[in-house]
């Protein structure tokens, strides 16, 4: 092996700086040659210069900073931008990134043929630091196998866990089957992790998401997106077969999107979890929707509504007939608003029937249909059966359709109380959102009995809120009144601890709830705008969603900046 000319730089280097005699460097030399390594690697092992004043040498010559690998902590994310084959082949170790500036340390800063390389896959602008080629080995392994490390300790302290049963479920004889996940295989133990982690912190979806070089997993909790673990990418691969399996889909089809559920018993309670699988560039992405019913609150007076909205839906799913209406955007808290409807009025003597797209969560005692659109059960037609089996109260789990639309008008006027759900964004709104999709004005402003438009906002934790007074003109500027700004309004906003999730602890909900009464109706009658509706709505009492948010701000509940996140301005 003939050294090149790097390795005789650093020979000379180090024989100026008299850190080796001419003598000492060339008998270096020539064993570096005989055994194939580098002339570093061999000085080193000599004893005759040390590791560290090799760099020290090197830096001073080429003007880079020197760099102690030892004795550096290396970002997970700089590893993630070079894979590791890559840094071993071009003798480099990525140490930290700040925007696109990448800390990396060199062995040969003189090679800008390789530097140039790794610009190009990091696509990042690089800052060299210099070290060794030994040390730089070292700091790859070190580094690189952190991860695999680490989760290896999670494995290993996963045996004395909680255990975790799944429960299959079998369309033939529709049985529970118990099922062990015991198994000692290092990604079932990964997949039992990531779930049990996410089930114990309350998080509502699990997000496990391919990249080019790395894997994200991160939990939704309170309705806000976190980092929770970056497996290996090579397990990648493995990660979302075994949930395929866990939710019965086909492992060999990784082209179209696949949905499926399964359901586990942890530690006494049962969970359901509802997957989607979608193909992306770097590989499939899945989303695991977590239905925890020991979570589920079916208590009206638990949601957080202010008095009046409360007052006014409970007065509506009280009466023996009409229809309920629940709007707002998906995630936001509508089907346990019905749920808890439901649940406040159920007696032995009513027949509840719902049909929902999926059955989110199974309620004792109610009759519940799920649809199934490759079988022909649609939301139309299992409304047209469930009418058939003398129901008194219907809930449909959305209204997506005119046909869907017209079966529950029709059966809220003959004699049985409809709840249901539509994607608007206010209460006003719905109505002309239904007259749009072909129901006559007349059946709107007859069958309705209450029309509600909800949001999911985050609770600020109660231990580590800290008030302050905003300006006035801030507060003018959001809604709230002149006397109320003029009165040194306090508020609270969010700072953190370890309670709580970047300074919230759970979420409550916003209802703005619309009556139809006789003058709303007349204005419906008239084709009146969602504008002249909500006007008229106002007049009568009606609070919106912004107000209800401020309400909330002032009690210190929640923060301003929430309520504005949430909320459109009146």
């Amino acid at each position: 092996m003939n050294l090149g000319k790097f390795d005789r730089r650093i020979r000379d280097i180090l024989v100026r700086g008299e850190l080796l005699t001419r003598e000492d460097a060339d008998d270096c030399f020539e064993q570096a040659e005989s055994d194939k390594k580098s002339f570093a690697e061999i000085a080193i092992a000599s004893g005759k210069v040390e590791e560290k004043s090799i760099i020290g040498a090197l830096a001073e010559d080429v003007g880079l900073c020197p760099i102690d690998l030892d004795k550096v902590t290396i970002a997970d994310e700089s590893l993630q931008l070079l894979p590791q084959d890559l840094a071993r082949y071009y003798h480099v170790v990525p140490i930290s990134c700040i925007g696109k500036i990448l800390t990396i340390a060199v062995a040969d800063p003189f090679d800008v043929v390789n530097l140039d390389d790794v610009k190009i896959v990091t696509g990042c602008e690089l800052r060299p630091v210099v070290s060794t080629a030994p040390a730089i080995a070292r700091a790859i392994d070190n580094g690189y196998n952190r991860t695999e490390n680490e989760i290896a300790k999670l494995f290993d302290g996963l045996d004395d866990g909680p255990e975790v049963e799944l429960r299959e479920e079998r369309e033939d004889d529709n049985s529970l089957e118990d099922v062990d996940l015991s198994d000692g295989a290092p990604v079932v133990k990964l997949v039992n992790l990531m779930l049990c982690e996410a089930i114990k912190t309350h998080a509502s979806d699990i997000h496990i998401e391919p990249f080019e070089t790395k894997v994200n997993v991160r939990y939704r909790k309170d309705g806000v997106l976190h980092p929770a673990m970056a497996p290996p990418k090579a397990l990648q691969s493995a990660v979302v077969s075994r949930i395929k399996i866990m939710s019965g889909l086909d492992i060999a089809e990784r082209r179209k999107p696949q949905d499926g559920k399964f359901q586990l018993r942890l530690e006494g309670r049962r969970v359901d979890f509802r997957v989607s699988c979608l193909p992306c560039v770097h590989g499939e992405k899945v989303v695991l929707r977590i239905l925890d019913a020991s979570n589920l609150a079916l208590n009206l007076d638990s949601l957080g509504f202010e008095e009046k909205a409360l007052e006014d839906f409970r007065s509506s799913v009280k009466a023996p007939y009409g229809m309920v209406l629940v709007t707002g955007p998906t995630g936001s808290g509508k089907s346990t608003t019905l749920y808890s409807a439901i649940r406040e009025v159920m007696s032995p003597d009513k027949n509840i029937v719902t049909v929902e797209d999926p059955v989110e969560y199974e309620l004792e005692d109610v009759n519940q249909v799920p649809v199934k659109p490759k079988a022909g059960l649609t939301f139309a037609g299992a409304l047209r059966s469930i009418l058939r089996q003398d129901p008194d109260i219907i809930l449909v789990g959305e209204i997506r359709d005119t046909e869907t639309a017209e079966i529950a008008v029709k059966a809220a006027l003959t004699g049985h109380l409809v709840l249901s759900t539509l994607h608007t964004n206010d209460a006003p709104s719905t109505i002309t959102r239904l007259v749009d999709m072909g129901i006559e004005e007349f059946l709107v402003a007859s069958s309705t009995l209450v029309v509600s438009a909800q949001r999911l906002t985050r609770r600020l934790c109660r231990e580590c809120k800290e008030q302050y007074t905003p300006p006035r003109d801030k507060l003018i500027s959001v809604g709230f009144t002149e006397a109320e700004a003029d009165n040194d309004v306090v508020l609270y906003r969010a700072k953190g601890c370890p309670r709580c999730t970047d300074g919230y602890r759970g979420r409550f909900a916003l209802l703005e709830t619309m009556l139809m009464s006789d003058s709303i109706k007349r204005l419906v009658l008239k084709g009146a705008s969602p504008l002249d509706i909500k006007d008229k709505a106002l007049e009568e009492g009606m609070i919106t969603l912004r107000r209800c948010g401020l309400l909330n701000a002032l009690r210190g509940n929640t923060s301003l900046e929430e309520v504005l996140n949430v909320t459109n301005p009146d």
